[in-house]
């Protein structure tokens, strides 16, 4: 977007603020960081022994970290779009990769954005395909069109298509999402594209001699191909493109402090693609970290005796892939798992100096006291537990638990930083908490608490139980159905269900933290099946809690 369209769609937000918005007290600034497949134990803060994030750790620091912090989705875009809309995957429409987040969808960053919030994106949506494997995606389905029409202009859902981005520098659509300024690194790794390839081009590069596998500078042969040293070199891989881009939108918003628009707030969402595989730390961080140095997790040599035959079967081919399927788990053997970690921390510990010149920006803007910080990722990764990498149709806590980290300004002065909450919370949270902390009311349908009591008092509880939900376009099971997954956490413990499925996942987290001893089978009368029939108990009422109630009706008929 041009400046000149920019500040014409600033002019339109503030006629439309209600009275008393934006003009009279100014509203908090926030810095939302996001990055992608991250675990929350892969931090200082969280406690891993080799990985340094100072600047992590000097967010955690200042504000408060919810040590229980699940996903609505262990997948990318449909938790990407309950982070955005505060509502599950089942009723926002995006159960899974490959469906964009309706344009008409209400958005926290909408209702920012009505307010007078200047609002800005840098980095990762994927709220939109990026036009990968289409053809794929239609033979899973045997039936010709679909249940819903779509009433919207053509090209609403080709705002991220990788293949546009390569041809053109694309013009994001105004309000993309309620984000007016947009700067999008699309995919992963040194396979980004997006506004970052025609930035690459800018700078005089060609990304067909620097992108991707074929023109790595080292690999690691150890029977997995997403791991090696990309030929771009730091100041041009896609970490330093965000921070770059995040700290440029910074310092204008400092300008525009300082000048007229002195009263107009920001939202500002600095969105990592790393450190998503493939591993592909650049320059220095390739050999940050030594493999020797990492540990195997306590669970690695996890039996699977009683686990879900999908896992199972994993176990049996360990250290092999299911070929063509680079984004499927798998069960790693001891070396790929520690060549792969450690350059997963090597990209962290890039990720990490890139926040703290992020805060360097924030300092220097005069702002930092008016600035909300807030530090999430979009859904975790196996990473070794019981003995397996990635994720997608597992539910343990390295996939479903992420970091989450909410600094406010006013938390030093009032003795609450560095707070540790145990509390039951989650990605469905986050719309909801912005909006409070921003001075502003929920919309209707959403379906999350926001987490401002916990801030004030980490003992707080806001909920009881976490629902987490997973679809896929594949028969995994030969049931008939497409696979579907749905899971319940509680303070005693999970329960699993597959749909089509005779056999689930029941642990109890009392006994069993780890997740070893699925109690599903348990004979009638024993402790397990009773914990199995309490966590369905919980199931079927967040069941009936999550149903959508949107749009709201406007009359009885």
């Amino acid at each position: 977007m041009s400046v000149s369209d920019e500040q014409h769609h600033r002019h339109q937000r503030q006629q439309q603020q209600p009275a008393g918005v934006g003009n009279v007290t100014r509203r908090p600034n926030v810095v939302l960081i996001v990055t992608d497949q991250h675990r929350p134990d892969h931090t200082g803060f969280g406690g891993h022994p080799l990985v340094e994030t100072p600047h992590l750790d000097r967010i955690a620091a200042a504000g408060t970290v919810f040590d229980r912090a699940y996903v609505s989705n262990p997948i990318c875009m449909p938790n990407r779009s309950t982070i955005m809309t505060g509502r599950v995957p089942s009723v926002h429409g995006v159960r899974f990769n490959g469906i964009s987040l309706d344009w008409g969808a209400n958005t926290f960053v909408r209702v920012l954005r009505e307010a007078g919030y200047r609002t800005g994106l840098v980095g990762k949506s994927h709220l939109q395909n990026m036009g990968h494997l289409g053809g794929l995606t239609e033979s899973f389905f045997s039936t010709p069109g679909d249940s819903v029409r779509d009433p919207w202009p053509d090209g609403w859902n080709l705002q991220e298509d990788a293949a546009r981005h390569r041809a053109e520098l694309v013009e994001v659509w105004p309000d993309f999402y309620g984000f007016d300024h947009v700067e999008l690194v699309v995919d992963h790794s040194d396979g980004g594209g997006g506004h970052y390839h025609q930035w690459l081009v800018a700078q005089g590069v060609d990304p067909a001699t620097m992108l991707g596998a074929e023109h790595a500078l080292e690999r690691v042969d150890c029977g997995w191909d997403q791991i090696r040293k990309p030929a771009l070199p730091e100041e041009l891989y896609p970490t330093s493109y965000v921070r770059d881009r995040a700290v440029a939108f910074l310092d204008s918003a400092a300008a525009t402090a300082a000048g007229a628009d002195a009263t107009e707030p920001f939202f500002l969402q600095v969105s990592f693609p790393d450190p998503h595989h493939p591993f592909t730390p650049p320059g220095r961080y390739y050999h940050r970290y030594d493999p020797a140095d990492v540990t195997l997790p306590a669970t690695f040599h996890d039996p699977h005796d009683h686990a879900m035959p999908h896992i199972s079967q994993m176990a049996k081919f360990r250290g092999r892939q299911t070929p063509g399927l680079s984004v499927a788990p798998f069960a790693p053997n001891e070396r790929q798992l520690r060549e792969a970690m450690a350059k997963e921390l090597g990209m962290i510990a890039m990720i990490d100096d890139a926040v703290g010149d992020v805060l360097a920006a924030l300092d220097r803007s005069g702002l930092v006291d008016d600035t909300i910080v807030v530090f999430t990722s979009d859904h975790g990764d196996m990473f070794g537990d019981h003995g397996l990498l990635l994720k997608a149709t597992l539910h343990y806590t390295g996939c479903v638990r992420v970091p989450l980290v909410i600094s406010r300004p006013t938390d030093v002065a009032a003795g609450r930083a560095g707070a540790r909450s145990s509390s039951l919370v989650g990605s469905l949270d986050l719309a909801q908490t912005m909006l409070d902390l921003c001075g502003l009311p929920e919309y209707h349908g959403m379906q999350g608490a926001s987490l401002v009591p916990v801030l004030d008092d980490p003992s707080v509880v806001v909920h009881d139980r976490v629902l987490v939900e997973e679809d896929e376009m594949f028969d995994l099971y030969g049931t008939g159905h497409n696979f579907r997954m749905r899971t319940i956490i509680t303070d005693a413990g999970r329960l699993s269900r597959y749909h089509g499925a005779e056999m689930g996942e029941v642990y109890d987290h009392g006994v069993d933290p780890g997740e070893l001893e699925n109690r599903w089978a348990d004979p009638a009368g024993s402790p397990g099946r009773a914990l199995r029939a309490e966590l369905h108990e919980a199931m079927a009422e967040e069941f009936v809690r999550v149903a959508d109630e949107s749009p709201k009706p406007t009359h009885f008929a």
